[in-house]
């Protein structure tokens, strides 16, 4: 077995889709112990938003659950941006493993994420003047790789290029512009250090480590839901853009009321109205779209509220038209609406595209779980619903 620890739902579901296409019956975990049929567990600690106690904490107790259940080796899946207490979580699971050292990879060339001379850059442009500079939670205002992980002494923290040896630093970044980059530091991998990163250097691990990805996607088992509830919690403009789409197509879309980003209750009343008005729509319509639907928000407390609203809406919606295909859209929505579910295990069933996930509920196999990150855009099947 093979285990992942991931700080987000959409990060370790990310890692269990490229898993599945290298062949490894894959499952997402969000609470509980992993199942034993698993040749990859992914669990989410959901600790991005933590404090850097917090999410220490949760990522050895994750680490810890993992080698128990029989990981053979581990990989801490990072947020590809470099957005939350990254150091914090690989400090604590160094600690936990008793491991001197992290290969840290964060680069994700495939989606144009790449690090080079210290910097890290999307599709060519510093990360800080791309729209990652108004993330409510962690704008990022700079692009030197360093500061966006909040520093250190060279001693312990340490960025290195294509071609370097490993210093002996506590954490070292290895920069990464293509995919043979990542395969380069993927080479460079032994069993005392954590590797770490974003998704494409867990399958450049995967190959290191005798993998090859020779299997086709998995399709879901059984007739699959009528109904289909997109939950978009993102604001990015790839959100924007999909829900303008949507309402094109004469999808209908539902947000959130705007007095809740001035602090207003969402009252059960209030909630339960809109619900039955989204399940009324599902009479005539196969798809409807939930949407936060206000003007982005600066603060991440009110934003993460949101989030919790939003799912609030979905799970009530839910309630009243049973089975359906839940596609969700950011991190903190994702989790938000999984937990609110109950939902703990997850089974991966399918790699819909780069970063997106067909996930079975295990509580409930008729509910097939979608997710991504909000940056990502959906693909055009999914929006077409071919």
């Amino acid at each position: 077995m093979i285990g992942v620890v991931a700080d987000d739902l959409t990060g370790a579901a990310e890692l269990g889709a490229i898993g599945l296409r290298y062949g490894l019956r894959a499952e997402v975990v969000l609470d509980g112990k992993p199942g034993r049929e698993a040749e990859l567990v992914c669990m989410d600690t959901d600790s991005r938003s933590c404090s850097s106690e917090e999410a220490g904490i949760r990522a050895a107790s994750a680490a810890r659950s993992v080698i128990a259940a029989g990981a053979k080796w581990l990989y801490k899946k990072v947020d590809s941006v470099l957005r939350g207490p990254i150091l914090s979580e690989l400090e604590a699971m160094l600690r936990e493993l008793r491991l001197p050292s992290a290969l840290l990879v964060p680069a994700n060339p495939a989606a144009g994420r790449t690090v080079y001379d210290g910097q890290y850059f999307i599709s060519g442009k510093p990360i800080h003047e791309t729209s990652f500079r108004l993330d409510p939670e962690y704008p990022r205002s700079s692009s030197d790789v360093r500061e966006l992980l909040g520093g250190g002494n060279d001693k312990w923290l340490q960025v290195c290029r294509v071609g370097d040896r490993l210093p002996p630093a506590r954490i070292v970044v290895g920069e990464a512009a293509s995919t043979a980059d990542l395969q380069y530091w993927s080479r460079q991998w032994v069993s005392s250090i954590l590797p770490a990163g974003a998704a494409g250097f867990f399958a450049a691990m995967l190959e290191a480590t005798g993998h090859q990805p020779d299997s086709p996607a998995e399709n879901p088992k059984g007739p699959q839901p009528e109904r289909e509830l997109f939950v978009c919690g993102s604001a990015s403009q790839s959100t924007r853009d999909f829900i303008g789409d949507m309402r094109a197509r004469g999808v209908p879309v539902f947000g959130l009321p705007s007095s809740l980003a001035q602090g207003a209750a969402f009252t059960g009343a209030g909630r339960d109205g809109l619900a039955e008005q989204v399940a009324m729509a599902w009479q005539s319509h196969r798809r409807v779209v939930l949407e936060i639907g206000l003007l982005p928000v600066s603060n991440s407390t009110v934003a993460r509220g949101l989030a919790d609203r939003l799912a609030d809406l979905a799970y009530a919606v839910l309630g009243r038209a049973g089975e359906a295909h839940v596609y969700a859209e950011g991190g903190a929505t994702a989790v938000a609406l999984a937990r609110r579910t109950g939902w703990k295990r997850l089974k991966v069933v399918r790699q819909l595209a780069s970063g997106a996930a067909t996930l079975q509920v295990a509580e409930q196999p008729a509910f097939l779980f979608t997710v991504k990150p909000g940056s990502y855009a959906w693909l055009a099947e999914v929006c077409t619903g071919a």
